[in-house]
C-alpha cells in the first residue's frame, strides 16, 4: 500500500526524468520498429487519464497515440467483439495506450448487464487466446489496473462535482460505480482469474496518491521493455539566405486576433496604479 502524499519536488524532478526516458522509448520503437501496446483499465477515477496524459505529454503524437472508444454503435454490436479494436493495434514503430478496452465487457458490461451471461463467457474464454496471438505475432502488451480505495473514489467524485472544469468526468455510470462498489469488486477479481495469463500479466498500480501511481507505473514500463537509447540524427540548422527581393504586404491588409493578453497587463498596472495612488492619500 502507499505510505502517504509524495513530496511535490520529489514527484516532479523524478516525472521529468521518466518522461526523458520515454522520449527514448518512443525512438527505440521508431527505430526498430517495435510494436508497443499498453492497456490501462481501473476503478473510476483511479487516476487512468492523468498518467496516460504524463506518459504522453512529449511524446510525437504521429506515433504515440491514445484510444479512448465510445459506446458501441448499432453497426459494431453484430460485429465480433474485438473486431473494432483490432483497427487501433499498434503499427511498427507505433505505441498505443487504450483508455479502457475490450475489457469494458469483462467490467461495466457485466455488472450493468449490457451483455449476456453468453457472452461474457465467451469473452473470458477468448481473451486470453486474443492475446497470446497478439503478443506471439510480436506486439509488446502490457496491462495496468489502477486501484483506488471507496473512499478515495468518493472524495474524487466530489472534487469533480465542484470543479466546472473537470465536471465532465462525473457520469451517471461513474456514480453507479458507487453503489455497485462490491459488483465491481467480483467482476475484477473473475477476470483476473480468467485473464491474468503468462503472456500478458495484470499489473496493479495503488492510486491512492495519483502523484506516487504515475511514477510507478511510468518506471514500470521503461524496466520491462528492453529498449537502448538511440543516437539522435544529427540536426544542422542551415544558414538564413539574404533577402531576395520580397517585400510584405503591408500590415493593415491583415486581420489580425485582438491582443487581449495586452488588455491583462494594462489592467493589471491600471490596478497596481490606484493602489499606489491611494496609499499616498492615506
Amino acid at each position: 500500500m502507499s505510505k502517504g502524499k509524495l513530496p511535490k519536488k520529489v514527484y516532479e524532478s523524478e516525472l521529468r526524468r521518466l518522461q526523458a526516458e520515454l522520449v527514448n522509448l518512443q525512438q527505440w520503437v521508431k527505430t526498430t520498429g517495435a510494436r508497443v501496446l499498453i492497456i490501462f483499465e481501473g476503478r473510476d477515477a483511479a487516476g487512468k487519464g492523468s498518467a496516460i496524459k504524463r506518459i504522453t505529454e512529449y511524446l510525437n503524437p504521429r506515433s504515440a497515440r491514445v484510444v479512448a472508444l465510445p459506446a458501441p454503435s448499432e453497426r459494431e454490436q453484430t460485429q465480433w467483439y474485438f473486431q473494432r479494436y483490432i483497427e487501433h493495434l499498434p503499427a511498427a514503430g507505433e505505441i498505443v495506450l487504450f483508455d479502457r478496452s475490450w475489457y469494458n465487457r469483462a467490467g461495466v458490461e457485466r455488472v450493468m448487464g449490457f451483455c449476456s451471461s453468453e457472452e461474457y463467457r465467451r469473452f473470458l474464454h477468448q481473451t486470453p487466446i486474443f492475446e497470446r496471438l497478439l503478443v506471439e505475432d510480436g506486439i509488446l502488451l502490457f496491462k495496468y489496473w489502477f486501484s483506488v480505495s471507496d473512499v478515495e473514489q468518493e472524495k474524487r467524485f466530489r472534487s469533480r462535482l465542484n470543479d466546472p472544469m473537470r465536471r465532465w468526468k462525473l457520469s451517471d455510470m461513474d456514480l453507479q460505480s458507487i453503489t455497485r462498489w462490491e459488483d465491481y469488486s467480483r467482476a475484477k477479481d473473475e477476470m483476473f482469474v480468467h485473464t491474468d495469463i503468462p503472456e500478458a500479466h495484470w499489473y496493479t498500480v495503488e492510486s491512492e496518491d495519483k502523484k506516487r501511481s504515475r511514477l510507478n507505473v511510468i518506471h514500470h514500463l521503461l524496466s520491462s521493455i528492453p529498449y537502448t537509447v538511440q543516437e539522435p540524427k544529427q540536426i544542422v540548422i542551415p544558414e538564413r539566405p539574404e533577402r531576395a527581393g520580397y517585400e510584405r504586404p503591408p500590415r493593415e491588409e491583415n486581420i489580425y486576433v485582438p491582443d487581449f493578453a495586452q488588455t491583462l497587463v494594462d489592467q493589471t498596472e491600471n490596478e497596481s496604479a490606484g493602489k499606489k495612488h491611494t496609499g499616498k492619500d492615506k
